[in-house]
């Protein structure tokens, strides 16, 4: 894809106006990257490195991922497939240089090249009510929708089904544009605002500059997205996690929350946006913070969506505030998939 097409595709002046239950697709390119993974030695140097167990990734299907320090804080996450006998990691990008220069200090004399291909590829989101519809364009063999995070193969492109209500498109930067033009005939284009809405109301947190090295896996839920297993070797980390997992109480999850903007629950009104890193606070704890933002977007509502992972006792005691004790209240929702015991 050439700049002048990336520009013209990612103009105001080509994106719709979308209410909540609209199909929309999002060039997600300008906000995620690529890292390839190829060698004979890449999937067991992988395996020695994330959080994921790299068996369970096949030609057929994808997961998330996760990078920790040897603290077993998380530095990055990720989602992961396998094509043409390479891994590709797709994350903020953001975090797409510091992760290939961490990651290459672990290579040794392992055979596996590491290579940052974020303008080679093309990422496109494709958010709809009915998937069914979207990969009749484009495959001849629909995948199970009962199994999510499948990875399909087609000529010009490829596909992670996400969710019923979710697709990822990869293709090469080149053939990008006009794989857009075809589909901006039936479905508008968007801000990617409204695809992380989405993934913050499906519960999949992305960690960011700001959030970098401030939870364990546990805390922002990788175990209940399958991102943490807990059935293979050792990677960085890996003894503090397992030690959290089986013999420590885990104090701090994270939750799917609402903050209005005009509060008329006896707190102050917020301010134009909401942070990563931002910090919450609660009565029960008066002399530090309770929790913290993960990722935030405004709502369709008079208000932002967020991911927050909170101290759980605050959670009970249901007076969780942002930014300070007299700030805007918090209202925790339920998320989409259970909370592991």
């Amino acid at each position: 894809m050439t700049d002048s097409s990336i520009i013209d595709w990612n103009s105001p002046k080509k994106k719709s106006a979308l209410r909540p239950e609209n199909s929309f697709m999002v060039d997600l390119s300008h906000r995620y990257g690529l890292l390839r993974f190829s060698g004979e030695d890449a999937q067991a140097f992988l395996q020695g490195q994330l959080t994921c167990d790299m068996r369970e990734i096949t030609a057929e299907q994808a997961s998330y991922g996760g990078y920790c320090t040897s603290k077993g804080r998380v530095l990055a996450n990720f989602l992961l497939w396998q094509y043409d006998q390479s891994y590709f990691m797709q994350l903020p990008l953001s975090l797409c240089e510091s992760m290939l220069k961490k990651l290459s200090l672990y290579k040794l004399r392992a055979k596996v090249t590491i290579k940052n291909i974020s303008l080679d590829y093309s990422c496109i989101g494709i958010a709809a009510p009915e998937t069914l519809n979207i990969f009749t364009k484009f495959v001849e063999t629909l995948p199970d929708f009962s199994r999510s995070l499948q990875f399909i193969v087609n000529d010009n492109a490829s596909f992670v089904y996400l969710a019923s209500n979710r697709v990822q498109m990869i293709t090469l930067a080149k053939n990008a544009a006009s794989i857009l033009e075809t589909l901006h005939q039936s479905i508008p284009l968007a801000d990617i605002n409204h695809w992380e809405r989405l993934a913050i109301h499906a519960g999949t947190p992305i960690i960011l500059p700001e959030t970098q090295e401030e939870f364990l896996p546990q805390m922002i839920n990788l175990d209940a997205i399958g991102a943490l297993s807990f059935k293979k070797g050792c990677y960085p980390g890996q003894e503090i996690v397992a030690r959290t997992q089986y013999l420590g109480k885990l104090k701090r999850r994270m939750y799917l929350c609402f903050i209005a903007k005009t509060d008329e629950l006896g707190g102050s009104d917020t301010p134009n946006i909401i942070n990563p890193g931002d910090l919450l606070y609660s009565p029960d704890m008066p002399d530090q913070a309770c929790g913290s933002i993960v990722n935030a977007v405004e709502s369709f509502g008079d208000g932002f969506d967020a991911l927050a992972v909170i101290q759980q006792s605050s959670v009970d005691d249901d007076k969780i505030h942002w930014n300070s004790l007299q700030g805007p209240l918090v209202q925790v929702k339920c998320l989409p998939y259970p909370l592991p015991q």
